[in-house]
């Protein structure tokens, strides 16, 4: 069946359709990543966005249901050059094309990927459609490419109740803004006794549990569009209890500090993205899924500083909160996919949380 994206600046790439029928008008973005691809797929960041991926073959080896990052995919669609309709793999257990189909999502493939990801490059992320419409309105179609912006994606995908992985070690909050599966797991191998509390859940009852360490996830959309939880954050803040934020928990402790961020031309995502750890140095490979950054220049040196900065275009990565017991990084130290270079990040959580628990 012919399938069509069409993107708002008019551009129209005609392909083949794979997974859902069904019409979808969301974020066009892209990632370079290339493996990883059901990672992708279930990484609750990416909910109101359709992924294009870079790399030209998806699909060859499979689905290994174990790898998934969370219980569903939360991607409005995938965009590909070629799908693999054959996989070979030891671990398999399903096709791309019949995961994409028994969860309904929508997809293109036979496209070239390459210019699309040079137009998002060049003119920035951007809405559009994927259709198997052959007859669709290309005015009536702007108009709703137009009309659409993602809303409040993280009471969406963050959990609903609270869960406990029980572990022997330090007792940490894990505060579910869209959090990828192997954040948690991270922290349990490490012995940690992981509680996962949703979204919504006020600061008063997760510093009632009176946990060793608090957790601030990943998760999707625009951090400005997180009002009642900003506020939430700014309250664990002023406690004393040791935080260790990732990517949108980073730009949340930021906006609740009185920080400011902004939107990125076309975001960093892949598994390839260069890091400087701006006390030693040091340049780590890191994993990345984010369209927003926080603004350096609108930082208090009084509250906080910057602690890694991108190689490639010098956006901020990081930050550590001046007389307190808080680090953040915009990228994913959990990877998955991606290089785990920056797992150590997670010891060093858990070093803070011992300081504070033996002063």
């Amino acid at each position: 069946m012919k399938a069509f994206l069409i993107l708002e600046d008019g551009h129209v790439f005609t392909g083949r359709s794979i997974g859902s029928a069904r019409e979808a008008v969301s974020e066009i973005v892209f990632n370079t990543s290339m493996t990883g691809y059901l990672e992708v797929l279930t990484d609750p960041s990416y909910s109101g966005q359709a992924v294009v991926m870079t790399y030209p073959l998806i699909g060859n080896y499979g689905i290994c249901y174990e790898d998934m990052e969370s219980d569903r995919p939360w991607v409005d669609g995938f965009i590909v050059r070629e799908l693999s309709r054959m996989p070979s793999n030891f671990r398999s257990e399903d096709t791309i094309q019949h995961f994409l189909e028994k969860n309904d999502i929508p997809g293109i493939c036979g496209i070239d990927t390459r210019a699309l990801t040079k137009i998002l490059r060049e003119s920035g992320t951007m809405n559009g459609m994927i259709t198997t419409d052959e007859n669709y309105s290309l005015e009536e179609v702007m108009k709703k490419l137009k009309a659409y912006s993602t809303g409040d994606e993280v009471s969406k995908v963050s959990c609903q109740q609270k869960t406990v992985l029980p572990g022997d070690g330090y007792k940490v909050a894990l505060l579910d803004l869209g959090a990828k599966r192997n954040i948690a797991r991270s922290l349990n191998n490490r012995g940690c006794e992981v509680t996962i509390y949703p979204s919504h859940t006020s600061a008063d009852e997760i510093i009632a549990s009176h946990p060793d360490g608090i957790m601030l996830s990943n998760g999707p959309g625009d951090p400005k569009a997180c009002g009642k939880v900003i506020e939430e954050i700014r309250k664990i803040y002023h406690t004393d209890i040791p935080v260790f934020a990732i990517c949108l928990g980073h730009q949340l402790m930021a906006l609740a500090t009185g920080a400011d961020t902004y939107k990125l031309k076309y975001g960093h995502r892949g598994g390839n993205h260069p890091v400087r750890d701006l006390e030693t140095g040091r340049v780590y490979i890191s994993s990345q899924n984010h369209g927003y950054a926080v603004d350096v220049s609108s930082l208090d040196p009084a509250v906080a500083v910057p602690a890694f900065e991108n190689v490639n275009d010098g956006t901020n990565e990081g930050l550590k909160y001046v007389g307190k017991n808080i680090f953040t990084v915009q990228y994913h130290p959990e990877a998955c996919p991606g290089p785990q270079d920056s797992g150590y990040l997670f010891d060093r959580f858990i070093r803070m949380m011992e300081v504070k628990k033996n002063a």
